[in-house]
């Protein structure tokens, strides 16, 4: 059970809030909902994300979700007698998995999110990903310097904004999935840390928030006291030159960097199973998690 604050520490939470509630109101912030607290069989994580989203459109901020998915996708193969392939990092999408894909990040995954948030009081607008997001087909490079075809994998290159800004006009956080259509209608399943940067970046957000399964970024990645605060644009190469920043961050810190030199005034990676750690990270001195900015 978490101890009771006194009267006194309440007011100087407050209080160390209240200019950072003054600063943001009006703004828009991006919120990339996912990792691995989104499966986990305890809500309260969930939960707790919720809250924050809640809070954050409670005081005048302009929340916009993008939401994740993979596990639930890859179950979701699973139970159609699907195995799951996955090359580069990124899954393998058939005509029969991009359907799975489709139905369960418009479905299930959309719904949930739009449940927990209704259920603290925000007023959550589903929005699929297919009304949203225009793609061209993704072919990243293997090893061997050859485009590789993953099925119907995307690569986000126009957002709507006029649909979702009109949401946030009416009232709504919009919570968007990472589906996206071509030319010719055909869906596509992205990378939702891409989706999310693209977002950002055609709002021009204020903030742009992931909410990942880790502290933050680490300097090294077995100790997970060794968080970097605050980090340079200009110094992610060097710590990907170092294989400091790999795999699954990837996609985020790029995603982070190209929303920067678009417009986005700072970037932030939180811990999701943290309680209430986007509260922390954006409303207090200190914050809790990495912060990447312009430089």
């Amino acid at each position: 059970m978490t101890p009771e604050l006194d009267p006194t520490t309440k007011t100087r939470v407050l209080l160390e809030a209240l200019p950072y509630i003054q600063r943001f109101r009006g703004a828009t912030f991006v919120v990339k909902f996912g990792g691995a607290f989104m499966d986990d069989p305890d809500p309260s994580a969930r939960l707790s994300g919720a809250t924050d989203l809640a809070f954050l459109a409670a005081v005048g901020i302009q929340v916009v979700v993008v939401h994740g998915g993979g596990k639930a996708i890859t179950r979701g193969m699973e139970t159609a007698g699907l195995k799951p392939e996955f090359r580069q990092g990124l899954r393998v999408t058939d005509a029969a998995a991009m359907r799975i894909v489709d139905q369960t990040l418009n479905g299930a995954c959309n719904a949930e999110i739009c449940d927990l948030l209704r259920q603290k009081g925000g007023n959550a607008l589903g929005m699929r990903g297919n009304d949203i997001f225009l793609c061209q087909k993704h072919f990243p490079i293997g090893e061997n310097g050859e485009p590789v075809d993953l099925g119907f994998v995307g690569e986000v290159n126009h957002v709507k904004t006029k649909l979702i800004k009109k949401a946030l006009a009416d009232g709504f956080t919009p919570i968007i999935s990472p589906v996206a259509v071509d030319e010719l209608d055909q869906p596509f399943n992205t990378n939702a840390d891409v989706a999310a940067g693209a977002v950002a970046s055609a709002l021009r957000a204020r903030r742009l928030v992931y909410l990942c399964d880790v502290p933050g970024l680490l300097s090294d990645p077995s100790n997970p006291n060794s968080l970097i605060s605050t980090l340079k644009a200009s110094e992610v190469a060097d710590l990907k030159a170092r294989k400091i920043i790999t795999s699954g961050m990837l996609p985020k810190i790029d995603s982070a960097v190209k929303a920067l030199d678009e417009g986005v005034h700072r970037v932030h990676f939180v811990d999701g199973r943290q309680p209430h750690s986007t509260l922390l990270e954006i409303f207090t001195d200190k914050g809790v998690g990495t912060e990447i900015i312009a430089g």
